[in-house]
């Protein structure tokens, strides 16, 4: 008689925090950053949308050296086709994919004329068929500029979401998903900004500084990093025989 293989033992499902743990967590960063925002330079939802959408791979830093000049005399719909394709690609050409970019300002300028009279809209619907924009951007676009509780994983949001065990996720969509049912409601208009800056800034990709962390305590991230400044003082190592 054959004897049957047992049945190999499914993985387990990351479990995120508990709303609970999840206010301790976003409390702790309110405190080292009580009014978080973008870092985006934008005048209004319309030039708001334009920065985000000249943000993809690129930094925020460059975006807003590129759009300085720009929304100074393209910060409407009309003007900003009344600039022209070349006027905007002469702006925006040291940002990455910026030909590509720059048709897409052009023709989302076109579309918000056409069908919302140049005005942006206010739903996640409406800015996705804008072109060059989708649900990353249009979560930016209604947190920042009409304070919906919406959360936009980017990079830093996933990295972070997953590091501490926020909200485990295996793409954006997941951890989004998670992030709206773990976050308590009256952290959900921050969360964005508390966890994208944490990540830029703290949470980093390479060498996380976990020594300069406000939540390191609540993080399930096991290979904390020590502090440089302590390892180094213990001077260098003995060489091998």
């Amino acid at each position: 008689m054959t004897a049957t293989k047992p049945k190999p033992k499914r993985k387990r499902a990351p479990r995120t925090f508990g709303k609970e743990k999840a206010a301790e967590l976003y409390a702790e960063l309110a405190k080292v950053r009580p009014d978080p925002k973008t870092e985006l330079d934008f005048v209004n939802p319309y030039t708001l949308v334009v920065a985000v959408a000249l943000s993809a791979q690129a930094t925020d830093v460059g975006v807003n050296k590129a759009t300085k000049e720009l929304f100074k005399i393209a910060d409407t719909p009309e003007k900003m086709l009344a600039l022209g394709l070349e006027g905007v690609e002469q702006h925006v050409k040291t940002i990455g994919l910026w030909r590509n970019k720059a048709k897409n300002v052009i023709a989302l300028s076109q579309m918000l004329i056409d069908d919302f009279n140049g005005d942006v809209p206010q739903t996640r619907d409406e800015l996705v068929r804008l072109p060059g924009v989708g649900r990353k951007t249009a979560n930016v676009v209604l947190n920042e500029a009409f304070g919906q509780p919406t959360i936009a994983v980017d990079t830093h949001i996933f990295r972070v979401s997953n590091r501490t065990g926020l909200a485990p996720g295996k793409d954006p969509d997941q951890v989004e998903a998670s992030l709206e049912r773990t976050t308590p409601d009256e952290y959900k208009l921050g969360a964005h900004h508390w966890l994208i800056l944490h990540g830029r800034y703290t949470c980093v990709a390479r060498k996380p500084k976990c020594w300069d962390c406000s939540i390191r305590h609540l993080c399930k991230f096991k290979e904390k990093t020590p502090d440089p400044a302590k390892t180094s003082s213990l001077g260098p190592k003995a060489p091998r025989r």
